[in-house]
């Protein structure tokens, strides 16, 4: 690999600290790339520069956890969906609440501006799609279809369609005009995350958990291309500005992918883990993901990057390179036609509103008192009045910042380290799994992944300086005091279990803190490692069976195997690969799978919660309705064994789903992903009654 850094076609551009708990949404700018939206379980929305540590402006009213943001085409707007289902639009320029919406019953999951007019459209896990006046602070239409929750939203450049992907593995197409469905799209076999339009042709493209990304003509309303390239759910998605290819951020890669006929031009490995966001600007696409309390962006150089011509090494069909694409500019598909002026836009949405108004959804136009008791409470503190005047104060078009030709992103050294850069204007979490007073640090819990347990080193960080380097070897006469278990043992975490790299630091001068020798800290490394291997040992022997008995065919008997070996983490990796692929899943298995997904709801681990619930989850959707009509059927005529069967089944997990509605509905209180989990789950059980 060259030194030189115009030799690199991706890296890190930064990690913050974003919120004083963990980030649940982000969103980018599409406009400018250079503005960055963070929502967390604090129930704060911040606004950030990219590429800048301290944040602009926090935005304060929310009373739940932020779901869902989005910046207007502007970028003088941003609005903000919350789990209790309300809605605040915030004006970025005047730092102020601009409006409080509310009429959804569940999270918000999906939210876009309209690319022309004053209107939102929302879009919830009740199932309805909301679109809003924020100038007369009301519900203008409400679009009804879909049966499950609404994973994305997005106005067509034109501004009269709305696209609408959701959990039900449908894509919608509404006509604003008109106020009712176009088409329905329904080639996906699993949930849709992602929809965008084309900026010029009348085509959408659409990335879903099935692992695929489909794109539909919207003239002939069927689809013209599949990719089956990815190797994770697709989350990401966004068109070249001229339309040539689309991008695709995948699970630590970004691919770009062509049609008629299907193709992938390229595929560039970012470190970005689970991508939530892409933005182009400067001929770069910015990517950013978040992980606990931090978010990274990222850089990939589209100079360096293929997007067009012969594929890639790989992919190819029938052994022989497809075909080169079409050149550009020879499509006969139908473009839009945007309006001259916005006036006109504005003016013809209004039109159609005020007929839309005389439906029961517009009849709530005055401000409630809650409402306004909402925008009294709603605030936008300044944290950066610099960068804050910089970018929103100028009132001319000329000096507008984020400016229209921004400078690129000048790519780093090739062994350039990122260190997270805090931000000193929040109120900032300790890297503990708790704020512990000074007192406390001696023995500061730790997350671990498996049940074995393991000694901390002693930690007493002296006055005015970070956590020293190592302390003294343990003392066999004065071991170290035991370490309490953590409430929870996250998934995913930042750093080795039992081992901190301060602890293998050169120290400070100090006399009474001696330099831990060689041969102590290798003891160190190697604490546990021969329980480990006990542990790890014994489950790929029980791995080893539940296989021989899965490649006879019988997914049945080896599930039933796994109970009996009574060990969770071997029912967990059985459901991650029944979760993959939901057409497996047969009633026969729900009866043995239930009590044990009651365990795993319980579990300390959140993995074996996370695992639980989409299991759960996907068991509701595909058996409650056949498990609710078996028992409710009239008795048959004359003796049906099969039938009888069918019933007795439906009955046990009848019976096994009431004593998990209990411990969902204890779990549902919980604030963040998990309590956001618990309430869909208990939306879902509501017909349990």
């Amino acid at each position: 690999m060259a030194a030189a850094s115009t030799t690199k076609t991706s890296w890190k551009l930064q990690e913050i600290v974003a919120h004083t708990s963990n980030v649940s949404s982000l969103v980018l700018g599409k406009t400018s790339g250079r503005l960055l939206a963070t929502g967390g379980d604090d129930c704060k929305v911040n606004i950030w520069a990219v590429n800048k540590p301290n944040c602009i402006m926090s935005l304060t009213g929310h009373t739940n956890p932020v779901e869902c943001i989005q910046f207007s085409s502007t970028e003088e707007q941003v609005v903000a969906g919350s789990q209790s289902g309300s809605l605040r639009v915030w004006d970025l320029e005047a730092a102020k609440i601009l409006r409080t919406l509310m009429g959804h019953k569940a999270n918000i999951c999906s939210l876009d501006f309209h690319p022309y007019g004053e209107y939102v459209a929302s879009g919830s896990m009740d199932t309805n799609i909301k679109l809003w006046d924020i100038r007369r602070k009301g519900c203008v239409f409400r679009y009804k279809g879909h049966t499950q929750a609404v994973r994305c939203l997005c106005f067509s450049p034109d501004g009269k369609w709305l696209a609408s992907a959701s959990d039900d593995s449908t894509i919608k197409l509404w006509n604003l005009t008109a106020g009712k469905m176009i088409t329905e799209f329904t080639a996906h076999t699993a949930a849709v995350n992602v929809v965008a339009f084309h900026p010029n042709e009348y085509l959408l493209a659409s990335g879903s958990s099935d692992r695929t990304i489909k794109l539909w003509d919207l003239e002939k309303f069927q689809m013209i291309g599949s990719s089956e390239g990815e190797t994770s759910p697709v989350r990401s998605i966004a068109f070249n500005p001229d339309g040539c290819c689309l991008y695709s951020g995948s699970q630590d890669s970004l691919r770009v992918y062509g049609w008629e006929p299907d193709r992938c031009f390229d595929v560039v490995p970012v470190t970005w883990g689970k991508v939530a966001d892409l933005a182009i600007c400067n001929n770069q696409l910015i990517g950013v993901s978040s992980s606990l309390t931090n978010v990274s962006s990222y850089v990939v150089d589209l100079n360096r990057v293929k997007k067009s011509g012969s594929v890639i090494q790989g992919f190819i069909q029938d052994d022989k390179p497809l075909a080169a694409p079409p050149v550009k500019g020879t499509s006969i598909r139908r473009n839009y036609e945007r309006p001259l002026t916005t006036c006109n836009t504005h003016q013809r949405v209004k039109q159609n509103s005020e007929s839309d108004r005389r439906s029961p959804e517009g009849e709530r136009r005055s401000p409630s008192s809650e409402e306004d008791r909402d925008d009294k409470e709603s605030t936008a503190e300044i944290r950066n009045p610099e960068d804050y005047k910089e970018i929103f104060q100028p009132s001319s078009a000329i000096s507008r910042t984020p400016p229209k030709r921004s400078e690129p992103f000048p790519a780093p050294p090739e062994d350039e380290i990122f260190p997270v850069k805090p931000n000193n204007a929040l109120e900032m979490m300790t890297p503990l799994p708790e704020r512990l007073k000074p007192e406390q640090l001696k023995m500061a819990p730790m997350a671990s992944s498996t049940p074995v347990n393991r000694v901390e080193p002693t930690i007493v960080p002296p006055p005015n300086r970070p956590l020293p380097g190592a302390n003294p070897a343990p003392n066999k006469a004065n071991p170290a005091p035991s370490r309490a278990e953590p409430a929870v043992i996250l998934a995913s975490r930042n750093e080795p279990i039992g081992l901190k790299a301060s602890d293998f630091l050169q120290p400070a001068k100090n006399n009474n803190q001696p330099a831990l020798n060689d041969d102590d800290a290798l003891s160190q490394i190697r604490k546990g490692h021969d329980t480990m291997c006990v542990v790890l040992t014994s489950r790929h022997k029980n791995l080893d069976i539940v296989r021989a008995v899965w490649s006879s065919g019988d997914i049945k008997t080896s599930l039933d195997s796994a109970v009996t070996i009574n060990d969770l983490s071997i029912i967990v990796d059985i459901l991650n690969i029944l979760n993959l692929k939901p057409s497996l899943w047969k009633l026969d298995l729900c009866t043995s799978i239930l009590p044990q997904i009651e365990k795993l709801l319980q579990s300390k681990y959140e993995s074996y919660v996370q695992t639980g619930c989409t299991s759960l989850k996907l068991i509701l959707q595909r058996f409650l309705p056949l498990i609710a009509d078996n028992l409710t059927a009239a008795p048959s005529v004359g003796v049906d064994i099969t039938r009888e069967e069918r019933h007795q089944k439906c009955k046990a997990c009848y019976k096994q789903l009431r004593n998990l509605r209990n411990v969902v509905k204890s779990k549902a209180s919980l604030v963040g992903r998990h309590g956001s989990a618990f309430r869909e789950l208990q939306l879902l059980m509501a017909t349990l009654d």
